[in-house]
């Protein structure tokens, strides 16, 4: 059977299904990255009360400072859909909130990568050195880009070639 007459995963679904669909898988996939998140954040948020962490130098405590921003910046943008829904809920706003919850989850979990590859950095500078860090957060950014990145965009353009 030809890929042209394989009928399409949701043809006949109303508009209406569409959108209560995406917004459940939107949610299942935010259960996984909200707690990963909420975890680095919460980790994150301890370390200055750890003995050590005075220790640090100043260019260290500006790196933390950085991936501590960019952890809460994954955290607000990945809660953003939930915030949209909860506030717009029976506003006749689906589409714009199914929308901007895509919008705001796919920032956030760019963020997010780019969060834990600064966390990368920042312990293998304190475990290391600068060298290790440099080398431990470019090999994440590499992963990162490839499995989340690469992966899916080939995979996106095969779809659409069919």
């Amino acid at each position: 059977m030809s890929s042209a007459a394989t009928p399409r995963p949701h043809e006949g679904e109303t508009e209406d299904q569409r959108l209560d669909r995406n917004w459940g898988e939107l949610l299942q996939e935010l259960r996984v990255a909200q707690t990963g998140v909420q975890i680095l954040t919460g980790f994150l948020l301890t370390l200055p009360f750890a003995a050590r962490f005075t220790e640090l130098s100043t260019y260290q405590h500006y790196v933390y400072l950085a991936v501590l921003a960019g952890s809460v910046l994954s955290t607000g943008l990945l809660v953003a859909p939930v915030v949209y829904h909860r506030l717009l809920f029976r506003h006749g706003l689906r589409t714009w909130i199914v929308a901007q919850a895509h919008r705001s989850t796919t920032a956030g979990l760019a963020a997010l990568g780019l969060t834990i590859v600064g966390v990368a950095f920042f312990v293998f500078d304190v475990v290391l050195n600068l060298t290790a860090a440099s080398i431990a957060a470019g090999l994440t950014l590499l992963f990162y880009l490839l499995v989340w990145g690469l992966g899916p965009a080939r995979l996106r353009s095969a779809a659409r070639a069919r």
